[in-house]
């Protein structure tokens, strides 16, 4: 017993990869199935069943169900599902008017697109948006968010992840040009969720690595709460 608590405790003191990436999941793996999945499958499901006019009701209801739920329970609100309800409540107004399949999946792309432009831009202008999202993840001072390798760090970041929007957005316009309604929104969905995770395990790898090589301690609390600290952690 006493070996498993030493274990347990030099793991959360010095975790591995592995573990800083199960973190991550457990904090962002739930607002990503509750905001994108779970209406993306929905959604198929009401197209390939009923029609693509049903699988927008679907995934409207799905979204106002979990905007509803978080109020009525006085629980915050993600930043991710209140991007993802915008969106959809943008796409519906605009499939309502005009009835157009293309435009309904044209606007995500559009909005993929527009993202990787404002992380590039973000990256360029010396203020990466990573840096602010980090926070939402793991906990650190101005000290270290200052530190030139981690600056670095949040700027490389930014450009991988806009990239990967960009990916995202040309991979979809691709599809939504060359396949039909039902096949698109399926293939379109796993794409992205590949492209996504891909960039979730490349930076929780480059992160690691980055804050070891600058003598930073990446500790793991009991909570599951990631901190960074430039001085000798103490167990949580």
């Amino acid at each position: 017993m006493p070996d498993r608590s030493a274990a347990a405790l030099d793991e959360r003191m010095s975790p591995s990869s592995v573990n800083v990436l199960l973190a991550v999941l457990r904090r962002l793996g739930p607002q990503l199935v509750e905001a994108t999945l779970v209406p993306s499958v929905l959604c198929y499901l009401g197209v390939v069943t009923f029609g693509l006019l049903w699988g927008v009701i679907a995934a409207a209801c799905w979204t106002g169900l979990s905007i509803g739920r978080r109020l009525v329970g006085r629980r915050q609100l993600s930043g991710l599902l209140v991007l993802a309800t915008a969106g959809l409540l943008v796409r519906s107004g605009l499939y309502a008017l005009n009835g157009s399949a293309f435009v309904y999946f044209l606007q995500p792309i559009a909005r993929s697109a527009a993202t990787a432009l404002l992380f590039a831009a973000s990256a360029l202008a010396g203020r990466p948006l990573v840096a602010r999202f980090a926070r939402d993840f793991c906990v650190f001072d101005a000290e270290v968010g200052g530190r030139p390798a981690i600056v670095a760090l949040f700027a490389r970041l930014t450009y991988l992840w806009a990239g990967g929007q960009a990916l995202i957005a040309g991979v979809h316009l691709a599809l939504l040009l060359t396949v039909p309604v039902g096949v698109f929104v399926g293939t379109a969905a796993g794409a992205a969720w590949l492209v996504i995770s891909v960039c979730v395990v490349v930076t929780v790898g480059d992160a690691v690595r980055t804050t070891r090589n600058d003598g930073l301690r990446t500790v793991l609390s009991r909570g599951g709460r990631l901190q960074a600290l430039a001085g000798a952690p103490r167990p949580s």
